[in-house]
């Protein structure tokens, strides 16, 4: 495999290796521990699934050769979306910690009722959720919290692989003819 291969592939496969893990835990809390997302839980999900495929491409792409600009060019689209969820998780960290209303429609939902008979027998079954109580903490963050920290660093991993120097055939930058990073090449 080639350096600019190896090269594009990394930053690809970072964010799609950190995406997938915090989309299968957060569906592991959810089948395994019993944590029933609520409304904005669910919204936090499909940046994920669209992003991760978009970084799926990327990676693709830089493993099919093909130019630097294709797989950087997803990298910033996956860079946006996780952008995106950055806001959602905020305004759903802010929600939980009472900063700002959650939303209005945000409980349980399901088909409709239409008898008594059928209202009593789903208020057995089913657990409202809310999206302004906290269901779990670690180190002071809620999901949602935990959403926003990793949707950062998922940014910040798509746009570093998006912007980065290329590098030539032979494995150095080529911006500079050397294998040093650019900063580093920056500052000598």
């Amino acid at each position: 495999m080639s350096p600019v291969r190896r090269h594009e592939m990394q930053a690809p496969a970072i964010v799609l290796a950190v995406g997938l893990a915090t989309i299968l835990g957060a569906w592991g809390f959810q089948l395994i521990g019993g944590y029933v997302p609520c409304k904005l839980c669910l919204e936090e999900r499909m940046p994920y699934y669209v992003g991760l495929v978009v970084t799926l491409c990327a990676l693709l792409a830089a493993l099919a050769g093909a130019k630097p600009t294709v797989p950087r060019m997803l990298l910033l689209v996956a860079a946006l979306v996780f952008a995106y969820n950055i806001y959602l998780g905020g305004y759903h960290a802010g929600a939980e910690w009472g900063w700002w209303a959650g939303p209005s429609d945000c409980g349980a939902t399901g088909d409709a009722t239409t008898t008594e008979t059928d209202i009593l027998a789903e208020l057995e079954t089913v657990r409202v959720v809310s999206c302004t109580e906290v269901q779990w903490r670690f180190l002071f963050l809620s999901f949602a919290g935990w959403n926003v920290v990793i949707s950062v660093f998922l940014v910040a991993a798509a746009l570093w692989g998006a912007f980065r120097r290329t590098v030539g055939n032979d494995g150095r930058d080529a911006g500079t003819g050397s294998q040093s990073s650019w900063f580093a090449g920056r500052l000598s």
